[in-house]
């Protein structure tokens, strides 16, 4: 452990040496080591409402190594009782338009965070209401075809009310199995993210969110198609690393990100803020043959940080190894 906290804080030095330049000999002997290029693509995840999305802001990312994006901000074109904000015709002009602006950049628009909430909840009790959640995300990712993601990302549920855990896990099962057939039509992948849940009750009145533990992740897991896989966030979780390896090759997109396990933190992976270990979960992914982009779900400051930071990861990675 001890030795995972000094190369991470080796990281963090050398990171901003490269950022700043001139410090770069005062601050880490970065001329005395020779960094290896990573094995993935970096990607991060961008709201499709805001700049981000504009070409110059694209053509930046891509000229400091972002190749993929994963799209979020679906609240853009519904809102959190259901109903789209927009015409259809005006949701295509604006996927276009962004894929359009992806496809001049050379970034590949590599998943979307499909829009949650608690009235978007896949596991609601009430069935009229499941049916119409089903119908109406169902609908959403026929429109997303227009960006041609390779991933479709769903959460498994909201806050879920005191012992009706069992239920949910049925509802969000029977959903996720519909939902399925409509992301294979688009001919993409549906994945389900953890969530986070450090203990079972959120409150007084209220239990956390459905793929909390590692064992709840597997049990939901199996008893989903093998079609739909599993998306592994570094935030949610208490040691990523472990449920990195219990998914193995069923894991099909990432979010990087460094938290506590407890809070929804979102640090940036070389802040040095949280407490994730990046040398096991890089060896974790190495193990499960992971092969889709480095996904960033977290704070940064510029976009030419992210491969610089993944990078130093990876590197004391293999340093480690030896």
């Amino acid at each position: 452990m001890k030795r995972s906290v000094l190369l991470l804080t080796w990281t963090f030095l050398a990171f901003v040496a490269c950022s700043s330049g001139a410090e770069e000999t005062k601050t880490a002997p970065t001329d005395k080591v020779e960094l290896k290029d990573p094995p993935l693509k970096v990607g991060y995840s961008i709201p499709f409402g805001g700049d981000k999305f504009e070409l110059k802001n694209l053509k930046y990312a891509k000229s400091v190594g972002v190749d993929y994006v994963e799209v979020s901000g679906m609240s853009a074109f519904i809102d959190d009782q259901r109903n789209f904000k927009l015409s259809e015709l005006e949701i295509k002009e604006r996927l276009k338009w962004a894929k359009k602006n992806a496809d001049e950049a050379g970034i590949k628009i590599w998943s979307i965070h499909m829009p949650f909430g608690a009235n978007l909840d896949l596991s609601l009790v009430n069935e009229t209401n499941r049916r119409d959640v089903v119908a109406k995300q169902g609908r959403l990712v026929e429109l997303l075809e227009i960006l041609e993601p390779q991933i479709i990302l769903f959460h498994p549920s909201y806050y879920l009310g005191l012992n009706e855990r069992d239920l949910r896990k049925a509802q969000l099962i029977k959903s996720a199995k519909e939902l399925n057939e409509v992301v294979k039509s688009i001919n993409a992948t549906m994945v389900i993210e953890n969530l986070l849940g450090p203990e079972l009750l959120k409150d007084e009145n209220r239990e956390r969110p459905l793929l909390r533990t590692v064992q709840e992740t597997i049990e939901i897991m199996n008893r989903l198609p093998n079609s739909i896989g599993s998306a592994v966030d570094m935030n949610h979780i208490k040691n990523p690393e472990e449920l990195i390896l219990a998914m193995g090759s069923r894991m099909k997109s990432v979010h990087i990100a460094d938290g506590t396990g407890k809070h929804e933190n979102h640090y940036f992976p070389c802040s040095v803020k949280g407490q994730n270990d990046w040398t096991l979960i890089l060896a974790a992914l190495d193990k499960a043959g992971y092969r889709g982009p480095f996904m960033y779900e977290s704070a940064y400051d510029d976009e030419k940080d992210l491969m610089v930071c993944y990078k130093m990861l990876y590197n004391n990675y293999l340093n480690a190894s030896y």
